[in-house]
């Protein structure tokens, strides 16, 4: 029993296949496939609506046509919208008054269905668009014609991606905390504005391009060179958001189990001196989404925020969202969340640190702030802050 359990510790990604839900119930547009990556996976092309252009009437208008019983999404600006919500729940109570429990002569439960009327609001509430993948073909380029037209109004972020895959290769799927992440941006544009960012496994660069729009500079970094063509795609997809404000973005390798910058000038994705000495310079906010999921890169993650927030000039914001997932496992015989329970014990350790040289002040962003982006904001989603301080 010994050896099982000593087993179930040491489990490795390769038989493990994940989707994003956010791929699963990504509303009104289709996925179109555009190629297979250096290693043989289909790439996916996407189109996610921001909902904070100037047009604040258009911008309500599709949040309208678009709000499902379970995402919270607002209007525009910094103004909370709870207006729908609130008539949609006095329609519901609306339709169930008089519904109340029964019990028969032996104190049986009596289950009375709800009235036809509540059935169909909660139905109209969580309908979803299925997702029908388009393979484009030579001679097919017009199949873009509709989504490029669409495109103009400087609204839409494009991503490429892959839909399900190994454990070791998620960060090329869009995850629901990037969304979560890229909200706070948005809702908090004046605190971003000309900064210098640094995101930690920045997978498609959804995150990057969005904190793209607003601050001077982000470096979005991550490992794998088919990653970091996919990224780099990306960013190039979206140049027309950037565009406006002046923003710029660099693709970048970082590995966390290493303990400097890939230099390495044969390296596609290398820093050069001036890039790392600009980093060190101005880097105010650091951030990271998603990313903890496996204990060994989580501990990695928290050294190489230490090193890099102890080299830098300035006092340094990190921002990390994370999604709570629940898991039955067999050594506990329970529902556990391992993964989360050591990111709350490392974010934990952080905020003890006392080795006179850092100091690292923790607090969690309620997730109550307006949303931007299609997708659920379901309570698992968290937001963290970190601020980082030098002692010496």
């Amino acid at each position: 029993m010994g050896d099982v359990a000593e087993e179930m510790d040491h489990l490795t990604f390769k038989s493990d296949t994940v989707l994003s839900d956010v791929h699963l119930h990504c509303p009104n547009k289709r996925h179109l496939m555009v190629r297979l990556n250096a290693v043989g996976q289909p790439v996916f092309l996407s189109y996610f609506k921001l909902l904070w252009n100037t047009d604040s009437q258009a911008s309500e208008k599709y949040a309208r046509e678009t709000t499902t019983g379970g995402e919270h999404l607002y209007r525009s600006g910094d103004e909370l919208c709870d207006k729908d919500r609130n008539n949609l729940k006095y329609k519901r109570e609306l339709n169930t008054e008089g519904i109340e429990a029964l019990l028969d002569e032996d104190g049986d439960l009596e289950v009375v269905r709800r009235p036809q009327s509540v059935s169909d609001l909660e139905a109209e509430d969580l309908k979803r668009d299925r997702v029908h993948p388009v393979i484009l073909m030579k001679g097919k380029e017009n199949a873009f014609e509709d989504e490029e037209q669409e495109c103009t109004c400087g609204n839409i972020v494009k991503i490429e991606h892959t839909m399900a895959t190994p454990l070791e290769d998620v960060g090329k799927q869009v995850w629901r905390a990037a969304f979560l992440l890229a909200d706070y941006i948005l809702f908090k544009r004046d605190v971003f504005r000309s900064c210098t960012v640094l995101e930690l496994g920045g997978g498609t660069g959804m995150t990057s391009i969005v904190m793209g729009t607003i601050a001077n500079r982000v470096y979005c970094t991550d490992v794998g060179e088919d990653l970091l063509a996919m990224c780099e795609q990306n960013v190039a997809l979206n140049k027309h958001l950037m565009e406006p404000g002046g923003g710029e973005i660099k693709v970048k390798e970082l590995d966390w189990l290493k303990d400097e910058f890939c230099t390495d000038p044969e390296a596609l994705y290398s820093w050069s001196d001036e890039e790392i000495a600009d980093l060190h310079d101005h880097c105010t906010v650091i951030m990271a989404a998603d990313v903890f999921y496996d204990d060994d890169l989580t501990d990695a993650l928290f050294r190489t925020l230490y090193r890099i927030t102890h080299n830098l000039k300035h006092s340094c914001t990190v921002f990390l969202a994370i999604e709570k997932r629940l898991n039955f496992t067999l050594r506990h015989m329970d529902v556990t969340c391992e993964a989360y329970s050591h990111f709350r014990n490392t974010l934990n350790d952080m905020e003890n640190l006392h080795d006179g040289k850092m100091k690292y002040s923790v607090e969690s962003i309620k997730p109550d702030f307006c949303q931007f982006l299609i997708y659920e904001r379901i309570e698992q989603l968290e937001l963290w802050k970190i601020i980082a301080d030098q002692l010496t």
